[in-house]
């Protein structure tokens, strides 16, 4: 009996110590690739230029975007997403699938946390009425772990939140914030183009409905739109914020 109870210990410790030490891979390799996307975030941001001025005795920031220099680092880059008081100040990438960037970073280097992309769909040909973009929901806060900052009262009801900063190589675009909420994974709010107008005015008032609070926004079938969409939790809910475009810069 006690020969055996210490066979049984023996192969317990043995079954711990291999989990102790996959856990510490897995963690080890966490850390090394979540570093990795900083770095890069750091040495791409040298494309992206803040300038600073007032309006009317506003002040206005402007965004310069090297699109040029970032599509010979990768040919996937189409945007550059930034939303205020949140870890949100990416370039966008795009790629031929909807899976490929949940597990490769900008450098198309293997990642556990990806990188910020857009859905293959989307043409940003100015065709698009809705015009979604997905991150992880990371624990150090990178990518889209603090989209569910959304959620907050005190987020939603700051006003220089409202207004989602959007540029690609045709512009900059100003979008407002009219819907947050936590759903269920599903297709039908991820939907890029709905051809029929009834069907649009219907989809528009179905995500405004959902949202958690009232932004007063108007919505008509002449708007396009812009998703933010990633995971919450365990996964098992998504966090989205929708934006219609208000404005085009120069």
């Amino acid at each position: 009996m006690k020969k055996t109870l210490r066979i049984i210990f023996k192969i317990l410790s043995v079954i711990c110590l291999i989990g102790i030490i996959y856990f510490s891979y897995k963690i080890i390799t966490w850390k090394i690739q979540v570093d990795e996307n900083h770095k890069i975030k750091d040495s791409i941001s040298k494309n992206i230029k803040v300038k600073k001025k007032k309006v009317e005795e506003e002040e206005k920031v402007e965004y310069t975007v090297d699109f040029e220099s970032l599509k010979k680092d990768n040919p996937d880059t189409i945007a550059y997403l930034k939303v205020n008081n949140t870890n949100i100040d990416y370039v966008v990438v795009k790629g031929n699938n909807n899976d490929y960037y949940l597990n490769h970073n900008f450098h198309k280097n293997s990642n556990i946390a990806g990188w910020i992309f857009a859905d293959y769909r989307n043409t940003f040909d100015d065709q698009d009425e809705n015009i979604v973009i997905y991150g992880h929901d990371t624990k150090d806060g990178s990518m889209f772990g603090t989209l569910k900052n959304i959620l907050s009262k005190g987020w939603y009801e700051n006003e220089e939140n409202k207004i989602i900063t959007l540029i690609t190589e045709s512009g900059t675009y100003s979008y407002e914030v009219f819907s947050v909420y936590t759903i269920i994974p599903e297709d039908y709010y991820i939907t890029t183009n709905i051809p029929d107008e009834r069907e649009y005015e219907i989809y528009l008032n179905t995500l405004k409905e959902r949202s958690i609070t009232d932004f007063h926004v108007e919505l008509s079938t002449t708007d396009k739109i812009l998703t933010l969409s990633s995971c919450i939790g365990n996964g098992e809910k998504r966090v989205v914020l929708h934006a219609k475009r208000i404005k085009e810069g120069e």
